[in-house]
C-alpha cells in the first residue's frame, strides 16, 4: 500500500517549481523562458513511498544519500568495464589467439548484455532496483573474477566470465538508471546526465588505473581480482541507500482495472508508441555518440592526413566536451525544458559533424569534435529520464528504451565501416548526420508526462 505524505512546503517549493501551490513563482524567479519541466507539473508530484502504511516523501538526507549511491553505481560500472578493457592485450597474449578469435570472445559481452537488457524490466519489477543493482554487481564481479582466474586455462572460462559480466552489467545498467530517475524526481531537477558523466569518470579512472597496472607489471589476474572485490564490496553497500521504488498513488475512486494496469507486465512497454519513439530517439543519438567513439580519430587521421596523435587528440576533445555537457547540461534543462535543450543539442551535434566533414584545417575538426561532444552528451540520459517519467512503469519503459538505444552500438560500427569502404571513413560519418536529423524531429516525444494528464504536458504546449 502506497500512501502520499504531505511534503514540507519549503522542500516542495525548491523541488517542484511551478507545481501546485507555488503559482509558478519559483519558475519565474529562475529567469525568462523557464519551462516547468517535470512530469508532475500539471498535477500532484509522484510520491516516493517505502510500502509501509503512512510512508511519505523521503527527507533531504535520504535523497542526498541516494544521490551519492547512484553516483557510486555509475562510477563502479564504468570502472570495472574500463579495467577489463585496459587488460585486453595481455589477456589476448595469454590466450595466444588471433584478432578474429579475440573478436568472437569479446562478443560474449555483447551477447550477454543484448539478452539481459530487454528482460531487465521483469527483473527490476520483481526484485526492485536496489536489490537488482546489488545482485547484478556481485554477478558482474564474479564474471570478472572468472576471467581473471581462468584466462590462463583457455577460451571457455574467459568467454563464460565475459558472458556473465555482459548479462549482469546490462541489467545493472538499466536498474541504476531507473533509480537515477527516482532520485531525479525526488530532487525535482535534472541530474541524470551527471550520473552518466559519473560513468565516464569511472571509465577514465579504470583506464588510468589499468595503464598503471600494466606499467608496474602487475599480473592480469591480480589486477582484475582486486577490481572485482572492490566492486563486490562497494556497490551492494551503496545500493542499500537507494530510495525505495517509486510508484504513483492510484487516484481515489479507481476501480479494479486501474489497479490491474498498475501491476501490468513490464513487457507491455514494447507496445507503447511514446516509449518506442523515445527508444528511436535514443538510438539516433547513441548512434552519433558511438560513431564518434569508434571512428572519429580514424576519420581525422585519414581524412585530414594528419598524425595519429592528432587524431587521438581530436577524440579526446570529443570526450571532454561530452563529459562537460553531461555535467553542466542539467542546469539548461531545468531552465528551458527537455525539448528545447535537446533540439539545441541535436542541431549543435549536426553542426559539429558538418565542420568535421568539411575536411579543411585541423582546428576546424577540433571545433567540430567539441560541438559533437556537447551535442550528443544529453541525448541518451535525457531519453532515459523521459522513459521513466511515470515511475509505475519505469522499469519496463527504461528497459525497452535502453534495448532499442543499444542497437546503435551493435549496428553502428559495421554500418559506418561498410560505407567507409566505398567513400572513406570521413565521409562515412555522414550516416550519423541523417540520424541526427531524425533525432531533431523526434525531440518532442521526450516532453514530460503527468499521471493526471498523460498527453498534454507543459512542454507540449510550449514547443
Amino acid at each position: 500500500m502506497y500512501l502520499p505524505g504531505p511534503p514540507d512546503q519549503d522542500i516542495r517549493a525548491r523541488r517542484c517549481p511551478g507545481g501546485p501551490g507555488s503559482g509558478g513563482r519559483a519558475g519565474r524567479d529562475q529567469g525568462k523562458g523557464f519551462v516547468p519541466d517535470w512530469p508532475h507539473a500539471k498535477g500532484p508530484p509522484f510520491v516516493i513511498a517505502d510500502g509501509r502504511p503512512g510512508a511519505g516523501r523521503p527527507d533531504e538526507a535520504q535523497v542526498r544519500n541516494a544521490t551519492r549511491a547512484v553516483y557510486t553505481a555509475f562510477i563502479a560500472n564504468g570502472f570495472i568495464f574500463a579495467s577489463w578493457a585496459a587488460r585486453i592485450p595481455q589477456v589476448r597474449d595469454g590466450l595466444g589467439v588471433t584478432p578474429g578469435v579475440l573478436g568472437l570472445i569479446l562478443l560474449s559481452i555483447a551477447v550477454g548484455s543484448t539478452i539481459a537488457t530487454p528482460l531487465s524490466g521483469l527483473v527490476i519489477t520483481r526484485l526492485g532496483d536496489s536489490r537488482t543493482v546489488a545482485v547484478m554487481s556481485l554477478i558482474a564481479a564474479a564474471g570478472m573474477a572468472t576471467v581473471a582466474a581462468g584466462y590462463r586455462y583457455g577460451i571457455p572460462p574467459v568467454a563464460a566470465g565475459l558472458f556473465l559480466f555482459g548479462f549482469s552489467s546490462g541489467t545493472w545498467d538499466v536498474a541504476m538508471n531507473v533509480q537515477g530517475a527516482v532520485v531525479e524526481q525526488a530532487l525535482g531537477r535534472a541530474i541524470m546526465p551527471r550520473f552518466h558523466a559519473g560513468w565516464s569518470i569511472g571509465t577514465m579512472a579504470g583506464a588510468g588505473a589499468g595503464a598503471a597496472m600494466v606499467a608496474l607489471d602487475v599480473p592480469v589476474g591480480v589486477h582484475l581480482l582486486v577490481v572485482a572485490l572492490a566492486v563486490a564490496g562497494a556497490v551492494p553497500i551503496a545500493a542499500r541507500r537507494f530510495l525505495p521504488h517509486a510508484r504513483a498513488p492510484l487516484p481515489t475512486g479507481t476501480g479494479h482495472q486501474d489497479e490491474t494496469a498498475a501491476r501490468r507486465s513490464p513487457l507491455t512497454a514494447w507496445t507503447e508508441p511514446r516509449t518506442l519513439l523515445i527508444g528511436l530517439f535514443v538510438l539516433c543519438m547513441a548512434f552519433a555518440e558511438g560513431t564518434s567513439n569508434d571512428w572519429l580519430s580514424l576519420a581525422v587521421i585519414g581524412g585530414y592526413h594528419t598524425a595519429a596523435a592528432l587524431g587521438t587528440l581530436t577524440f579526446a576533445v570529443f570526450l571532454a566536451a561530452m563529459t562537460a555537457g553531461r555535467w553542466f547540461g542539467p542546469a539548461f534543462i531545468d531552465r528551458y525544458g527537455r525539448v528545447r535543450v535537446l533540439r539545441a543539442c541535436t542541431a549543435t551535434a549536426l553542426a559539429g559533424l558538418l565542420l568535421i566533414e568539411a575536411g579543411g584545417l585541423l582546428p576546424t575538426a577540433l571545433a567540430g569534435a567539441a560541438l559533437m561532444g556537447l551535442g550528443t552528451s544529453l541525448g541518451f540520459p535525457v531519453g532515459i529520464s523521459a522513459a521513466a517519467d511515470d515511475p509505475r512503469y519505469a522499469p519496463g519503459r527504461v528497459s525497452t528504451t535502453a534495448s532499442i538505444g543499444y542497437l546503435a552500438f551493435l549496428a553502428g560500427p559495421p554500418a559506418v565501416g561498410f560505407l567507409a569502404d566505398h567513400v572513406g571513413v570521413l565521409r562515412g560519418l555522414s550516416i550519423a548526420g541523417v540520424l541526427l536529423a531524425v533525432a531533431f524531429i523526434l525531440c518532442p516525444v521526450t516532453a514530460p508526462i503527468s499521471p493526471s494528464n498523460p498527453v498534454s504536458t507543459p512542454e507540449s504546449t510550449n514547443s
